[in-house]
């Protein structure tokens, strides 16, 4: 990890230390206390559990203009291991400006406006995980990104940026590299979705959002 010096930000926040990870950096390791949160710049982090014989599972996912693991503010202890999927720039903000005394700040206040997301996005992971198919899960994976980049203003109209390997996808939707290819050429080949150069273009979004909520056109 490199500490930069300050970059500007378009809110009323103080400048603060830029920190650059490449792609398979850690932010943090499991058990680590923690003295920043960070707010994802440019880049994609995810937050990770490693079970036996390797396999990983993917637990949540910070994209650009995210706040990672918010929840610092109230515990600063990481529980899982967070690596950077790509390369990251990511400001710090220092927690000990959190504490008690300053829990009514803007900069608080934004954080723990952050969390009723997050637990909401961990809802409906678990909800896909536990009781949709393959087709299901992956279809919910790219209307939640096309949704979280619109809104971060990184989608272009129904194109949006998908870094993530298939090996990665299929650690966020408990799948093998294989089934998450045969979903993906699904789409494809029904002319709702294309991948191209880390780039998905949506071309039937309505078929998209309808398997995302049930599988009837499978």
């Amino acid at each position: 990890m490199r500490i930069v010096a300050a970059m500007p930000r378009k809110t009323n926040e103080p400048p603060g230390p830029i920190a650059r990870f490449r792609r398979h950096e850690h932010l943090t390791r499991s058990g680590e206390v923690q003295d920043s949160i960070f707010c994802i710049e440019e880049g994609w982090v995810g937050r990770y559990t490693l079970l036996g014989a390797g396999r990983r599972q993917i637990t949540a996912l910070y994209l650009p203009g995210d706040y990672c693991e918010p929840q610092w503010i109230i515990r600063p202890r990481s529980t899982e291991s967070i690596v950077a999927l790509t390369p990251v720039r990511a400001w710090r903000k220092p927690v000990v400006r959190l504490t008690e005394a300053d829990r009514y700040s803007p900069e608080s206040r934004e954080l723990i406006g952050a969390l009723p997301k997050i637990i909401e996005r961990q809802s409906a992971w678990i909800i896909a995980l536990g009781r949709k198919s393959a087709l299901e899960r992956i279809s919910t994976l790219m209307v939640e990104f096309m949704e979280r980049l619109k809104a971060g203003g990184r989608g272009q109209g129904d194109r949006f940026p998908m870094p993530l390997t298939q090996t990665e996808i299929g650690d966020v939707v408990g799948l093998t590299p294989i089934h998450v290819n045969r979903v993906m050429k699904d789409l494809k080949t029904r002319g709702i979705i294309e991948v191209k150069r880390r780039f998905v273009t949506v071309h039937d979004q309505a078929k998209l959002r309808a398997i995302a909520d049930s599988d009837q056109l499978h």
